[in-house]
């Protein structure tokens, strides 16, 4: 079975919401069946259909992020090497066209937010910089073109593991 990397505080996140589901969600799903059965006839209840279609997403939602928490592979971005860019790394890169440059760190796709400077490992730019090493040119194909970026650093720990990094240098 597949693991599926995610930062601690992206594995409490999942918890928290399948709590809220549960607790919240799922309680006032089920007032809203009793209360469409209350009405009388639920072969023609609009309302009782409805409350029943919002049962089976909340069910379905509950399923999925149990899933995912069971199968999460919780990694500690403090714990990560910075000798090369994997799950868990903040990097630094520069944009090479318009000289900006940006901080991400590299996180499972349920957490990315990339508002918030947290892209998936997954995505195209996460994706093409894992393996990379600092001063490795990193080119992604966006929607509006071509982008080049260089990558500056690699926040992190300051240990090495060598192992860890593929060897996919400059």
């Amino acid at each position: 079975m597949n693991r599926i990397p995610m930062t601690p505080e992206g594995h409490e996140a999942l918890k928290e919401k399948v709590r809220y589901l549960k607790e919240v969600e799922r309680q006032e799903v089920i007032k809203a069946i009793q209360e469409a059965r209350a009405h009388g006839d639920i072969s023609e209840n609009a309302e009782f259909e409805a409350a029943k279609e919002r049962q089976a997403f909340v069910e379905g939602k509950i399923m999925d992020l149990e899933h995912k928490i069971a199968h999460a592979d919780v990694i500690d971005p403090s714990t990560v090497s910075t000798d090369c860019v994997m799950f868990g790394c903040t990097v630094v890169l520069k944009n090479l066209d318009t000289g900006e440059e940006v901080q991400y760190l590299l996180v499972g796709p349920d957490e990315a937010d990339v508002r918030h400077g947290r892209i998936s490992v997954s995505s195209p730019l996460g994706r093409a910089m894992v393996g990379k090493k600092v001063g490795a040119e990193i080119v992604v194909q966006a929607p509006g073109g071509k982008r080049q970026y260089e990558l500056v650093d690699i926040l992190g720990r300051q240990e090495s593991l060598h192992s860890a990094c593929p060897s996919r240098a400059k």
